[in-house]
């Protein structure tokens, strides 16, 4: 059995987030940030199977993105490094996601299709948190 990920998406998750259980799951999120507008097409990830920092906070953090007018999304992962995902043959600019109405830059190259988007957070899920390897991954030059 997996542990849950928490997923914080829209306003009304900041006390409430959704919780992630199965695959099905995953795709359900995905869905949803496809169809969502572009003040709320991110999302923060958090497994409950990592450890907290003694502060409360959780030592990990997934961000998950999905553009539904382009069929392509974005990944950074972060626990001691920051990555980002990476597709050298995409070649599109920066791209800006935006969860609750707050926008991340994502650098050149980070847009991935979105069928492994789904696999990367599935991976997540299954894997207690641990970061996916099913995909690239760059170091940012910013962040």
């Amino acid at each position: 059995m997996t542990s849950p990920v928490q997923a914080y998406y829209r306003h009304d998750h900041g006390d409430k987030p959704v919780l992630l259980q199965s695959p099905g799951d995953v795709d359900a999120l995905i869905d949803a940030l496809l169809v969502s507008g572009p003040s709320e097409n991110l999302a923060s990830l958090h497994s409950l199977e990592r450890p907290l920092m003694p502060a409360g906070f959780p030592d990990h953090e997934l961000l998950v993105g999905a553009k539904g007018d382009l069929q392509l999304g974005v990944l950074a992962f972060t626990d001691e490094d920051v990555l980002v995902s990476f597709d050298p043959s995409a070649g599109r600019p920066e791209a800006s996601y935006s969860i609750m109405g707050s926008a991340t830059e994502f650098p050149s190259c980070s847009e991935i299709p979105i069928p492994l988007v789904r696999q990367a957070v599935k991976e997540f899920l299954l894997s207690g948190g641990r970061q996916p390897t099913c995909i690239e991954w760059q170091e940012p030059e910013f962040w």
